[in-house]
């Protein structure tokens, strides 16, 4: 029978982990502060007009046929590709365009369109919510400034 192996002292003292992975003990590096890799106003400005040169008329991915659509579009991207919103949204746009057309259709009747995305039950909600909003709010059109856009339901 094999005698149990005694615990040798050396063994049982281990040296520390060094600090960094490439095995320095070095401290490391501070971190510059975030304000150093922010812009300015001024140089956001001007990157945004190189771009604007570059591409006038930039466009997405997302199929749509007025500011209504590519509002419900945006909506219905989260959590899902550009390629399944596109699918579901052509008959869904063929159907209901604007807000009006959008709060006839229904909640169900939304949903039956956009089944095939993900988390389709709370995007028919919020379309029927976002559709009353902007009739109520907006009188059936769509805001065109961001602190507007992000009161909408969904948004």
């Amino acid at each position: 029978m094999a005698s149990p192996k005694s615990k040798d002292s050396s063994l049982s003292k281990k040296e520390p982990l060094p600090a960094r992975r490439d095995g320095s003990n070095a401290k490391p590096r501070p971190r510059p502060a975030r304000s150093a890799l922010r812009y300015s106003p001024a140089e956001v400005k001007e990157i945004f007009r190189r771009f604007s040169v570059q591409r006038p008329e930039p466009k997405g991915e997302l199929e749509h046929v007025n500011a209504f659509t590519l509002l419900v579009a945006v909506v219905l991207s989260a959590q899902a590709t550009d390629v399944g919103v596109n699918k579901a949204t052509r008959a869904l746009f063929r159907a209901a365009d604007t807000p009006h057309k959008m709060l006839a259709l229904g909640e169900a009747r939304v949903g039956e369109y956009i089944r095939t995305i993900g988390l389709w039950r709370n995007k028919a909600k919020n379309l029927i919510a976002l559709s009353q909003a902007l009739i109520r709010d907006h009188g059936g059109e769509v805001p065109d400034n961001r602190d507007e856009l992000v009161k909408l339901p969904g948004v």
